[in-house]
């Protein structure tokens, strides 16, 4: 595990989009496999990619955690510089593959433009989030557990206190590793939306 560094965008955005269906490969559901990445990744190696730890083998980036200390500061960004580019390249869906993701591509492709999505109700007493994803042969060895904590010792030594989560429902998995760590349920989760917190301590 280490920093990330701005060579591993690439790996980032590869790792992303190979468990981006409910941890399993998301190659080919969409008509643009950028969009994921562009969406749940890149923007955050973008803004702070101070945040961001790697796990490397052989050479190889094959999981991440991203992190963000300030989630209304990364609204605000998401919006001015990130969003507009965003929509330029992606105005519209492409044509439906032969996938039909529940989560489509319509749905994505606004969520990627729109910064408001970020902004929950807990904010104030959880105010950083992240985004944690490990290729399924990494999965199971505590690496998610190392890329976690390393990060929220990175938030509190910044004072920050809390951090937030959201993550697919349909992805069982993710919400058990997630009980384990500590994380609990926060007031604004939704069963077709799960949100957790956790303190940084």
């Amino acid at each position: 595990m280490r920093r990330y560094r701005a060579a591993d965008r690439a790996a980032v955005a590869a790792v992303c989009l190979k468990t981006a269906a409910s941890g399993g490969d998301a190659t080919g559901v969409y008509s643009d496999d950028a969009l994921m990445p562009e969406v749940y990744a890149l923007p955050y190696v973008e803004y702070a990619p101070d945040l961001a730890f790697v796990v490397e083998v052989d050479g190889r980036v094959a999981g991440y955690v991203l992190g963000i200390a300030d989630t209304e500061e990364f609204i605000d960004w998401y919006a001015r510089v990130w969003a507009p580019a965003f929509r330029e390249r992606h105005p519209v869906a492409g044509p439906p593959t032969a996938h039909r993701p529940a989560y489509t591509e319509a749905q994505l492709v606004a969520d990627g433009g729109d910064s408001e999505r970020m902004r929950i109700p807990e904010l104030d007493d959880y105010p950083a989030h992240l985004h944690i994803d490990l290729l399924p042969e990494l999965q199971g060895r505590g690496l998610g557990r190392r890329l976690i904590d390393a990060l929220r010792a990175t938030l509190a030594e910044r004072g920050v206190r809390a951090l937030h989560l959201g993550f697919d429902a349909a992805n069982v998995g993710a919400r058990a590793f997630y009980e384990r760590l500590g994380f609990h349920e926060l007031p604004s989760s939704r069963p077709g939306a799960p949100r957790f917190g956790i303190s940084t301590r």
